[in-house]
């Protein structure tokens, strides 16, 4: 009767303690969705978006909240050109929020400008409505819209669309593709007021500073050894690893110093392509011997299992390596870089990447994220 009397106090007094549930906080996230004017007057500002992506990805590669490293998701949209559709308003959404890289890279140089409506409200209503925007309140969400016509035109009023994005936490910051007193008239002040963002001008047409750096034909010869240690698998990955020779050469086309910057931004965390490449995958928990043999390439299907998993281990430490290399040569570099800009008279006059990282690193940092 005693030890029932016990052990009915024990389980009282097990179950009057608190039992608190260990809270996981997932990853935070660093989105930005581009908007681009694809109208015949904007050739220059594609070029300059085009040149410096990859120093854009750079920028957020080091970025943490809470001591945890930031995932960076880019988007791209483009307007206001003839060959969209009308009753979708002139608005194409060329690539979703995606830590693809560079899938964004490919979307962007398939862009081709041509005369048509900008409708800066309309486009903004597409990239609130059809992508995937967080729900997490303390990750950061931007929208950068880039033009140089009236904001007012088009039958979606900006005004509405934009109060309706900073409700959902979503900050519009606007580029103005010309001088400051037009970008105010021409109501970009006023739309990135409303919603809590940046209102900025740049000159398209400004020529990227370029500096030859001496790191740049090494970063090169690195950039070539770390594409042989990507194991496409599955389906998408032949056609996954074509992209990623494609978009170097993008990147080389530009200048030597665009293709540093890519260097740089594939030895970084957020360059990730675990979902086609199978040193990637492996480290986000997939197995070796899971794959069907068929999704492997060639010269895999031919290995024995042991084999397998030794490949792509070896491939692993080898990437991990050249990283290593890459990262401290393009810290040299950017220092190099630094140095021989100082030397370069200054305009004041901005550029897209700089109008880009300027603002979205104050906001990071007003959030709380460092870097």
């Amino acid at each position: 009767m005693k030890r029932n009397a016990l052990l009915a106090a024990c389980c009282a007094a097990l179950m009057a303690v608190p039992c608190f549930a260990a809270e996981t906080k997932p990853d935070p996230k660093i989105q930005i969705a581009i908007l681009i004017d694809t109208s015949s007057s904007m050739d220059g500002l594609i070029n300059q978006t085009r040149e410096q992506l990859w120093k854009i990805v750079n920028t957020f590669a080091t970025a943490k909240r809470d001591g945890k490293r930031a995932k960076l998701e880019l988007a791209l949209y483009q307007y206001g050109n003839d060959g969209l559709k009308a009753d979708n308003h002139y608005v194409q959404k060329m690539s979703d929020l995606t830590s693809n890289l560079d899938k964004v890279s490919e979307q962007l140089f398939a862009l081709r400008t041509n005369g048509g409506e900008e409708w800066c409200g309309a486009v903004i209503q597409h990239a609130m409505k059809e992508l995937e925007w967080s729900g997490n309140a303390s990750d950061l969400k931007l929208i950068y819209i880039a033009g140089n016509e009236p904001f007012d035109q088009g039958p979606i009023a900006y005004r509405e669309i934009v109060k309706q994005a900073i409700s959902r936490g979503i900050v519009v910051n606007t580029i103005h593709a010309g001088d400051q007193a037009t970008g105010i008239s021409q109501k970009w002040q006023d739309a990135a007021k409303l919603a809590d963002g940046a209102f900025l001008t740049i000159d398209q047409n400004r020529a990227i500073a370029r500096v030859d750096a001496p790191q740049d034909a090494e970063l090169a010869k690195l950039n070539d050894q770390l594409n042989g240690t990507y194991i496409g698998f599955g389906p998408q990955g032949g056609e996954a690893m074509a992209r990623q020779q494609a978009q170097d050469s993008n990147a080389k086309g530009m200048s030597a110093g665009s293709l540093a910057t890519r260097a740089a931004a594939k030895a970084s965390v957020q360059y990730n392509n675990a979902d086609w490449d199978l040193v990637d995958a492996k480290k986000e928990g997939k197995k070796v011997a899971d794959m069907p043999v068929a999704a492997l390439p060639a010269p895999m299907q031919a290995m024995k299992p042991a084999e397998r998993e030794a490949f792509v281990e070896e491939k692993s430490k080898e990437r991990a390596e050249l990283q290593a290399k890459i990262a401290k040569l393009a810290k040299d570099r950017e220092s190099y870089v630094a140095t021989e800009l100082k030397k370069q008279a200054k305009d004041g006059a901005k550029s897209m990447d700089d109008a880009v990282i300027e603002s979205a690193t104050s906001k990071a940092k007003a959030a709380n994220y460092e870097f």
